[in-house]
Order: structure tokens, then C-alpha cells, then sequence
């Protein structure tokens, strides 16, 4: 027994020695491919092909900017003494000159519309998004399309009591309503995405009406849940200085402050003739508007 351990033994010392032979003798031819490997090739040799370079992460556009152009139309202002002049049109399609101070520069905020409808006898307001599509959307994708124009989207975060968003696209323009976290039928939003119609003028403003039973515009003067709901004419927004002008017959007797833009900021009110003027933001920005806002309906 012991012959049959050392034959055991003897063969795996024997086949070690073989072994580390080997890996001495390879050392050098390893060394030597890889000297040749790192020499210039000769005049008129092709080199050999080289490992693709490793790409550098790129941040991804979506989730790093968000781009979204201001959804305003901005009209040609005239200049008159230290004021400006600018024509507007309202969304129920009424004409209107705005003379205003200079350094409120309404010119450069921009008018947007806004305006309340019912739907099958539910109240909803219908507003442009200060940023547009990208306000509602975040980058996402819609839930689902009703019309070529109009798509339905989740509820937005800190949404507050609303529920998902019906948006509209005229043009340029971009129109969400706001639905509550019940919501209507689907037969009630397919009917009012088929009935609201939107005209855009040379000018850019934005003109909306009614088609059918399935929708009903609001009119000047009307109210709902305690806030002036009638056409209006937004300028500014987002975070920024805000006017809102709102035709209000009989102003004096029939004006309720609205919430303007729902940002839950201070607003002073005033009556010029029969248009109500809302205003919000820096103290100086509502004082000037307040005291200098002219309107003059046609």
C-alpha cells in the first residue's frame, strides 16, 4: 500500500515541475507579443482595428429641461405719452382697446383666455396653461385622444380637488379643463370635445364657441362657486405679476373677486366702466394696475 501512495505522489510532483516549466517559458513570449503589439506598424502595413471607444452617458433632454413657450399672444402696442396701447379681443369674440402704464408692460406678459362652460350641467372652467401643452403634459403621454384636437390627461400632481385634464389644441393655442376627481362620463367628455369649436384671428387671439346642447359658454357677468366666470383676458402668470380684465355688466353692483389663476395670492379689484380688473403679484405691479388700466369696449 505504501508503493501505491508513493507512485501517487511522485506522479503529481512530476507533473508540477512540468507545469511550472511552462509558465517560465511563456513569460518571455508574452512579453515579446506584446512589445510587438505596441510598435508603430511599418510603412504601407494596415494597423490592426482598435476597440471601439466606450460612449460617455448623455443626461436625457426630457428629464434634465423642460420646454414649453409661453401659451400668450403678445399684440403691437402704441405708444401714447408715458402709457400703451394695445387691442384685445375677448373669447366670446368681443373688441377692446387696453391703455395701460408702460412699466406694467401687459404687452410683454402676454394675453391668454379664459372662460367657464357647462357640461351637461356640470360647471368646468376652460383656461390656457401659462406654459402651454408641456404645463399639462409634464412629458408624459395622454390617456387617451376624443378628437384629433383633443386628449385626455392624468390628474396633475398638487392638483389639488381636480381630477384629470381635457385639453384642447386651436392652432397655437392650448386649452385645459380641469375635471373634478368624480368626473363626467365618458359620453359627457367626448360630447364636449366635439362641440367646442375655436377660431384663431390674424391678430392671434382666440375665439370660442359653443355647438349643440353639449356645451354652454359662459357669458359676461356670470358667476359659479362664487368666482366671475364670464370671458376673459389673462395677462401674465406662472409665478409672475397677473392681470386679469373680465367685461362685468353693471360692475359696480355685480363684481366678485376672483381667485386669478388659482394661486391663492392677494388680489385688489376695481371697476373701470363695465369690465372688471383683477390684479395679483408685487405691490407696485397691482398698485399701477389698479390706478391705470383703461378699457375701452367695442
Amino acid at each position: 500500500m505504501a508503493d501505491q501512495f508513493d507512485v501517487i505522489e511522485a506522479g503529481e510532483r512530476g507533473r508540477r515541475r512540468w507545469v511550472g516549466i511552462a509558465v517560465v517559458l511563456a513569460l518571455p513570449a508574452i512579453c515579446i507579443v506584446g512589445l510587438l503589439a505596441s510598435r508603430d506598424p511599418e510603412p504601407g502595413q494596415v494597423p490592426p482595428p482598435s476597440a471601439a471607444p466606450v460612449p460617455v452617458p448623455v443626461p436625457i433632454r426630457s428629464l434634465t429641461r423642460i420646454e414649453g413657450a409661453p401659451n400668450v399672444v403678445r399684440a403691437p402696442a402704441k405708444v401714447k405719452g408715458g402709457d400703451e396701447v394695445i387691442p384685445v379681443v375677448f373669447p366670446d369674440g368681443r373688441h377692446a382697446d387696453v391703455r395701460y402704464p408702460a412699466e406694467l408692460r401687459l404687452n410683454e406678459l402676454g394675453a391668454r383666455p379664459f372662460v367657464g362652460a357647462w357640461v351637461a350641467g356640470h360647471y368646468r372652467g376652460l383656461y390656457a396653461p401659462y406654459g402651454g401643452e408641456m404645463e399639462i403634459s409634464r412629458g408624459a403621454q395622454p390617456i387617451r385622444n376624443f378628437t384629433p384636437n383633443v386628449t385626455l390627461w392624468p390628474r396633475q400632481p398638487g392638483g389639488g380637488p381636480n381630477g384629470q385634464v381635457l385639453m384642447f389644441a386651436f392652432g397655437k393655442w392650448r386649452l385645459a379643463m380641469n375635471d373634478t376627481p368624480e368626473g363626467l362620463a365618458f359620453e359627457e367628455r367626448l360630447a364636449a370635445a366635439k362641440s367646442l369649436r375655436g377660431k384663431v384671428g390674424k391678430d392671434g387671439y382666440l375665439v370660442l364657441s359653443g355647438s349643440g346642447d353639449a356645451i354652454r359658454l359662459a357669458e359676461p357677468g356670470e358667476t359659479a362657486r362664487g368666482d366671475p366666470v364670464g370671458p376673459q383676458l389673462w395677462f401674465g402668470g406662472g409665478v409672475g405679476d397677473m392681470v386679469a380684465l373680465i367685461p362685468t355688466p353693471d360692475c359696480q353692483k355685480a363684481a366678485r373677486t376672483p381667485s386669478v389663476d388659482g394661486r391663492g395670492r392677494p388680489v385688489r379689484v376695481v371697476c373701470r366702466g363695465d369690465v372688471q380688473i383683477a390684479a395679483s403679484g408685487s405691490r407696485s405691479f397691482v398698485e399701477h394696475a389698479i390706478d391705470g388700466i383703461r378699457i375701452t369696449l367695442k
